[in-house]
């Protein structure tokens, strides 16, 4: 935390925030500073938690350091003018967002049963976020603010709806987000800066459409940019919507991506090129940010939010990830090059911690989306941005202008672990094992450090699967990786002493997988990996993903080839449970 405000109380030497300390989130916190209007309104699906682990705090302090008033709304309801209307109508426009993660995927588990749960409300009771809460928000803003100010899309369920795109929960393709919801703007990605250009241009009247980073609707075509095939397109045919996702996937990179163009009906989409990323300088800036990593007393009456137990002391160290699974979608948001924050930002960050009276030395994460791809990149993609048709990794091979190094990865570990106060600190994001293993200079001695330091009784690493043919599909690397990447974490904690284990993140049911093909990965988790998998997930096609691709048109999106996919809920089931039975492997599993 780099400031406070002035009603803070400080209480030996720990901080004690007030309503103040955050944005407003009421109409007596703006009498209280004294306003009597806010510039920009922030509406989300999630309670308002102040951390940097939250894309609407993140855009709400931003704007904040920009000198604009601004005001968040979490989880209005949406059968009353009572809270969208709490904060009066901004000046400049609402900031719409989801929420941290796609309200369907939130509410809805991969069989579309209904979760009862959501980390991200008081008392964590799944009651407060709509379905497809982007277009409800809009909604209910139009319905209650006639001819009101722009309506600007972001965060996640903006960032990967924003053109045709196939939707699992209705099981058709969608037209792009800005026509469903009937918003005026989307900004994709991360958007920092074009969140700080767009808002100058709507502050000073100035034109947007040409600020990079954002989506916008217009009547004529913008030619110069990359044609998408139309919505009609793709809905006639399977394999124009593999064409519209090749060329959407090849064009988010700030230094290669052109823009793009798509009809929809009369309109067209108009997405400009992806806006550039951070610097280390601008990472750091942001870093400091007066987050008061709580929840805003207004929420907390009615409970706790769970996710704050485990972001509330963690660390993120970098943005992006070039591992490319084809079922995530960090890459598409993210994107595809790693950005980092300078070692003395994320000493000064861990040091902060002892400012606050609930922390006990424990650090629940030193991350990022891929932890152990913190402080390298490649050196061609710095310069020319991300290849097309080329990875930086797939199920074969790490490419070789990739030159992965480990070791300003674990030097930035031992000087967390030196930070006065620190008892603990853990890596709980994802590592990639298979980086580990490419690294001969430093691959092992960083998993020393992690065995030794950074883990609590078990490991958690993301094979997903072990079949070749699946993990191509995955984009996933081959099972040998695996192996030898257990000897090393087995051969390790051999030497350290410690009995920590290895847990494992599975897939059942996603494209291209049989009921076969578990029984198989059943076989190997016994024989191989000497273990009984505890638990495995469903596949869910999230959108703006290769699998959500594969799922939809049941071709592999390479070679246009059908591939086979399970689609019947009870046999995904079934998928799973081959996996996780409790029974041992028997010769009577299928090959």
């Amino acid at each position: 935390m780099s400031k406070r405000n002035k009603n803070t109380e400080i209480k030996n030497d720990t901080v004690t925030f007030t309503a103040k300390d955050f944005l407003p989130t009421t109409r007596a916190d703006m009498d209280e500073r004294g306003w009597d209007y806010c510039d920009v309104i922030l509406v989300s699906g999630d309670a308002y938690i102040d951390s940097p682990f939250i894309g609407v705090a993140v855009v709400g302090r931003i704007l904040e350091r920009m000198g604009y008033r601004v005001g968040i709304i979490g989880q209005p309801d949406i059968k009353s003018a009572d809270d969208i209307s709490r904060l009066g109508e901004p000046h400049l426009y609402w900031g719409v967002s989801g929420g941290s993660v796609d309200s369907m995927v939130s509410n809805y588990t991969a069989t579309k049963k209904f979760r009862n749960s959501d980390d991200y409300t008081a008392g964590g009771k799944n009651n407060k976020r709509p379905d497809r809460a982007l277009s409800v928000y809009c909604n209910l803003i139009r319905q209650h603010f006639k001819n009101t100010v722009p309506l600007v899309l972001g965060g996640i369920e903006a960032s990967l709806r924003r053109v045709t795109h196939y939707d699992y929960w209705s099981d058709k393709l969608k037209k792009p987000i800005l026509f469903d919801s009937k918003a005026d703007i989307l900004i994709y990605g991360m958007g920092e800066i074009a969140l700080e250009q767009l808002t100058k241009a709507l502050d000073e009247k100035k034109d947007y459409t040409n600020i990079r980073g954002v989506c916008y609707i217009a009547k004529e075509p913008k030619l110069e940019y990359h044609q998408l095939p139309s919505h009609e397109e793709c809905l006639q045919n399977k394999e124009k919507y593999i064409d519209l996702f090749d060329l959407f996937y090849d064009n988010n990179d700030p230094i290669s991506a052109n823009g793009l163009c798509q009809k929809i009906d009369t309109r067209y989409l108009i997405q400009n090129p992806p806006c550039d990323y951070l610097n280390e300088d601008e990472m750091d800036a942001n870093s400091n940010l007066p987050f008061t990593r709580e929840l805003h007393p207004y929420y907390a009456k009615d409970g706790k939010v769970k996710c704050l137990e485990t972001i509330k002391f963690s660390i993120m160290t970098h943005h992006g990830c070039w591992g490319e699974c084809n079922f995530c979608a960090i890459g598409v948001h993210q994107g595809r090059t790693i950005r980092t924050r300078s070692e003395e930002n994320i000493l000064k960050e861990a040091k902060d911690f002892n400012s606050y009276k609930d922390y006990k030395g424990i650090i629940s994460d030193v991350g990022g989306p891929t932890a152990n791809m913190y402080g390298y990149e490649c050196n061609k993609k710095l310069k020319l941005g991300t290849c097309d048709h080329q990875r930086c990794v797939d199920a074969t091979h790490l490419c070789k202008s990739m030159k992965v190094d480990h070791s300003r990865n674990i030097n930035l570990l031992r000087q967390v672990r030196a930070v006065d106060g620190v008892r603990k600190a853990f890596v709980a994001s994802g590592v990639r094992y298979d980086l580990i293993t490419a690294d001969k200079k430093h691959g092992y001695e960083y998993l020393k450090e992690m065995v030794k330091h950074h883990i609590s009784g078990q490991m958690k690493v993301a094979p997903e699967h072990t079949e070749q043919h699946v993990l191509e599909l995955m984009g996933k690397p081959n099972k040998q990786t695996l192996v030898d990447f257990k000897k090393m974490y087995d051969q390790l904690n051999k030497e350290e002493g410690k009995e920590q284990f290895l847990t494992y993140y599975l897939i059942a049911a996603h494209p291209g997988c049989e009921e076969k093909d578990m029984h198989e990965l059943k076989r190997f988790t016994t024989d191989e990996l000497h273990m009984n998998p505890e638990q495995a997930q469903v596949f869910t096609p999230t959108p703006s993903t290769y699998s959500a691709v594969m799922y939809y048109t049941e071709m592999d999106p390479k070679t246009r080839k059908k591939i086979f996919v399970e689609k019947d809920t009870k046999r995904k089931e079934k998928q799973k449970q081959i996996v996780v039975a409790k029974e041992s492997f028997s010769s009577g599993f299928a090959s």
